[in-house]
């Protein structure tokens, strides 16, 4: 069903991918960003957040922003920071957080696959976001920064993967949050064949990079339209991606913190969710299976045991839609989680105890903290083509951007 092509990737030369490989550009702030990048010429937020590079305050969607991207581009290449591989092929992507390794097929996937629902999306897009990663990926005609996918692995691929990683990585850096990198060329003819025999009869599902997906088929829709002499082998048919097997990935819980109590008192609130709950105090915050939440009200955290049975759909049955559907729109007044400024998402990685320092001290109410969305889970919203609530996935660790790049130079019929 899903089709995975070889590519010349352009990427750091020498040593020098751990001075240029950066977090996705949507994981910091341009502060963060601005911070990172000092004193640090080949850092690749010069290129993913460009606006580091110039006065602050400057929209983000500015037409400087864009061109300084492709200017940082160009001088990365031109001062051989950047430099192409020489043939195609694929690579492997190793990635090992306290000492969990996972390890993904990295190359180009077909737009047609994504627009066909071969390649499986569980969230929605937002437009602004997806016109700034156009203007970003058409300014540069290269894909920065990988789309998160996977296969449901039933075993077919690990001789595959072992294979693959017998060669020597060309990366193989720790970054300074203490996640290990290491990149391999898939040069074998034999064993590319084979990656591409395996992963043809079954449909991927997006884990992250919903943005970048979208814009990079958008791009390439635009393209196809501005070239005469469309073959559809052009490199703009295609998006670059990793495709790790689902049994190696690891979904961390994605929380909620709430300003007030919608005008009641902790004493109010507690009895009308008594109502749908039972209510115990609890010496851990994490639950320990799935329906369940804690909650930090009142400096100490309690469990949340439904007294109902939850029905519906794929997305009803997802605890992040329980936890809304049940608690944060009838009793805290958070209809719109998108929009609504009074709450807030912190993703598993700050742990419960930054959870409670949002509440005791910058001024939140109270914190829930949810049992992960499991893999299942999430290919059952996608398979039934439903969307999941926003942040209810947050898979660690983070692939790093410009450790290999996916380029889609403009032909000579484009204007």
């Amino acid at each position: 069903m899903a089709k995975i092509y070889e590519f010349a990737g352009l990427r750091p030369a020498g040593t020098l991918a751990p001075q240029v490989a950066e977090l996705p550009y949507d994981v910091v702030s341009s502060e963060e960003a601005r911070a990172i990048a000092e004193g640090r010429p080949h850092s690749f937020f010069h290129i993913s957040k460009p606006e580091i590079d110039l006065p602050a305050g400057l929209s983000l969607y500015d037409d400087r922003v864009y061109a300084k991207a492709r200017e940082n581009f160009e001088h990365f290449i031109g001062t051989g920071v950047l430099r192409a591989d020489d043939e195609p092929g694929l690579y492997l992507y190793t990635l090992v957080m306290e000492g969990r390794e996972q390890t993904g097929l990295v190359g180009c996937l077909n737009i047609d696959d994504y627009l066909d629902d071969r390649i499986k999306k569980h969230e929605l897009t937002r437009e602004d976001k997806e016109r700034d990663r156009m203007r970003h990926l058409d300014n540069l005609s290269a894909q920065t920064g990988l789309v998160f996918t996977f296969y449901r692995e039933d075993g077919a691929g690990r001789p595959l993967f072992a294979g693959a990683l017998e060669a020597e990585p060309e990366v193989d850096f720790t970054a300074d949050d203490g996640i290990r990198h290491v990149l391999r060329r898939i040069r074998d003819g034999a064993l590319i064949a084979s990656f591409k025999e395996l992963l043809r009869p079954l449909p991927l599902y997006i884990a992250d990079g919903h943005h970048r997906a979208a814009s990079a088929v958008k791009v390439g829709l635009e393209r196809r339209k501005a070239n005469p002499g469309h073959t559809g082998h052009e490199e703009y048919n295609r998006f670059l991606a990793v495709v790790f097997p689902h049994d190696q990935l690891k979904i961390l819980p994605y929380n909620r913190v709430v300003r007030d109590l919608n005008g009641q008192s902790p004493d109010e609130f507690l009895e009308k969710l008594g109502r749908h709950y039972s209510i115990e105090e609890t010496a851990s915050g994490s639950p320990r299976e799935p329906r369940r939440f804690c909650m930090y009200l009142g400096g100490r955290w309690l469990l949340l045991s439904p007294r109902f049975q939850p029905e519906g759909d794929s997305v009803a049955r997802l605890d992040v839609s329980i936890l809304q559907q049940t608690v944060l729109e009838p009793l805290l007044g958070i209809r719109d989680p998108r929009k609504d400024m009074r709450i807030d998402f912190v993703g598993g990685m700050r742990g419960l105890a930054g959870l409670e320092r949002l509440v005791r001290d910058e001024g939140f109410a109270v914190a829930f903290s949810l049992y992960p969305t499991s893999i299942d889970e999430l290919v059952a919203v996608a398979d039934d083509g439903g969307l999941m609530p926003p942040k209810s996935t947050w898979f660690e660790p983070k692939l790093r951007s410009g450790l290999v790049i996916h380029r889609i130079e403009r032909t000579a019929g484009e204007r």
